[in-house]
């Protein structure tokens, strides 16, 4: 395990006087066990502002490790100085590595139903009918017959000025499954606002220099939990019911409290419950948890990852 002992887990997504929540789990050594150990939220912070709460949550606990649910890089146009070709013609090299990895899973895919077209349509059909089962979870979106909503995406391309090629990698493993999940696909910026990057962008610059930061998505977390026997569909699906969410919330939170062996306080629990924006925070710590115990997906070098700091979690 790494030498430090904490993880903070923190959503920042909304306006800038939105009450956000910064949740911090902590590892005791006496007990072998992991502890939630503060649940805090802006509006409890008198005379803070938000950003002076999260400069001072951060000194105030040591923080050795922050998970934020937003990137912290950029696509390559955002750098880029050439005389620009266009997207399909865009000569840079982490462009070209992802535009031809797309191309070669659609030409396989039309080599495929070329040579053998009525196995190809059977096998397509019968995709179309899968039941949500065991098969569909323990296989990623590569592993299974190219299905029609992953070719339209690819189809549609990689876009340099939009998207990051550790997009196209989570497209590849997990397009149908946060499709089937979620009713809608992994996009880096398809709902981060550029007021939440510029304002991290000068957070950061006041954060102790020892703090290492890293990317988080709770969706892709829930997945893996998913994958991981922790939890079962129902539990995510509730998630998004005006009636059942805060149910299904509990379900998980206590799903995970048993399986990951972290002790969580009634208050807090109540907390992570009733906000959905202080369950997101609880998710992105969990993340963070794995990664300390060395429980991550590797990400090849192609999608930069000593950049890209993606945490996606293993159970």
């Amino acid at each position: 395990m790494s030498e430090s002992k904490n993880i903070a887990g923190m959503s920042m997504k909304g306006g800038r006087k939105d009450n956000f929540f910064f949740c911090l789990i902590e590892y005791y050594e006496d007990s072998k066990r992991w502890f939630l150990r503060s649940m805090l939220q802006v509006k409890d912070e008198e005379g803070l502002e938000g950003d002076d709460a999260i400069r001072s949550w951060i000194e105030d606990y040591k923080i050795n490790q922050l998970v934020v649910d937003f990137p912290l890089t950029w696509p390559a146009c955002h750098s880029c100085e050439l005389d620009c070709p266009g997207s399909k013609n865009c000569p840079v090299d982490e462009v070209v590595s992802v535009r031809d990895r797309v191309n070669s899973i659609l030409e396989e895919d039309t080599k495929i139903r070329n040579h053998h077209p009525k196995e190809y349509e059977r096998s397509r059909n019968k995709d179309d009918e899968f039941d949500m089962g065991r098969g569909f979870w323990d296989k990623e979106s590569h592993e299974h017959l190219l299905s029609r909503s992953f070719k339209r995406r690819l189809k549609k391309g990689f876009l340099p000025y939009w998207n990051r090629s550790v997009d196209f990698w989570i497209w590849k493993y997990y397009y149908d499954q946060y499709l089937e999940l979620f009713n809608s696909s992994y996009d880096s910026f398809g709902n981060t606002s550029l007021m939440i990057l510029s304002r991290f962008s000068y957070l950061r610059r006041h954060f102790p220099s020892n703090i290492d930061l890293y990317e988080g998505n709770v969706n892709l977390t829930l997945i893996e939990l998913l994958r991981g026997k922790i939890l079962l569909n129902r539990d995510i699906q509730n998630m998004s019911d005006i009636e059942l969410g805060v149910e299904a919330r509990l379900d998980i939170i206590k799903k995970i409290e048993a399986k990951l062996n972290i002790f969580i306080y009634e208050h807090d629990l109540e907390l992570i419950v009733k906000n959905p924006r202080a369950f997101d925070s609880f998710i992105l710590a969990v993340t963070g948890q794995r990664n300390l115990l060395d429980k991550v997906r590797n990400f090849p070098l192609w999608t930069m990852p000593s950049q890209t700091r993606l945490l996606v979690p293993k159970f």
